[in-house]
């Protein structure tokens, strides 16, 4: 029986390999050793690799692959949409930003009038940004009763 090879061309993909997540895990010394790396959003694009560092390596080969084969095969790309749902346990409160320092004049003039540290008044600037955008809904026209 002959076997029949498609050869497929490499295309440029419509998202970096830096746009998706990947998940990197380590195989146990029954599956060979080493770490393996699946893209969430690329359903079967998988490869592994001695070390973290060679699997991202060997990662990208098997994105480009699994990227031309798909559009070989006319099917759409998907977007990189997947991300790790953050818990409490993966937060440590922390977080550090820059600001120009006309902005943090500011803000150090804002705590000092409303009596609070520079700290407590960003959480709170942060707080009620975040709730204005969960609450916001869609306007709608109401018509009044006559």
């Amino acid at each position: 029986m002959e076997s029949i090879v498609k050869t497929i061309k490499r295309v440029e993909p419509p998202y970096p390999f830096e746009a998706y997540a990947y998940i990197i895990t380590p195989l146990s010394e029954e599956d060979g050793g080493g770490y393996m790396i699946t893209f969430p959003d690329l359903p079967g694009c998988m490869s592994d690799g001695e070390t973290q560092k060679e699997a991202i390596k060997n990662g990208r080969d098997a994105f480009s692959v699994w990227i031309s084969s798909r559009v070989d095969a006319g099917r759409n790309v998907p977007p990189p949409e997947w991300q790790p749902e953050a818990t409490p346990e993966d937060a440590s409160g922390k977080f550090i930003q820059r600001v120009p320092k006309t902005i943090h004049a500011r803000l150090v003039r804002r705590a000092k009038a409303e009596g609070v540290s520079l700290n407590s008044l960003v959480l709170s600037f942060i707080a009620e940004g975040l709730g204005q955008k969960e609450v916001r809904r869609p306007r709608t026209a109401h018509k009044r009763a006559v």
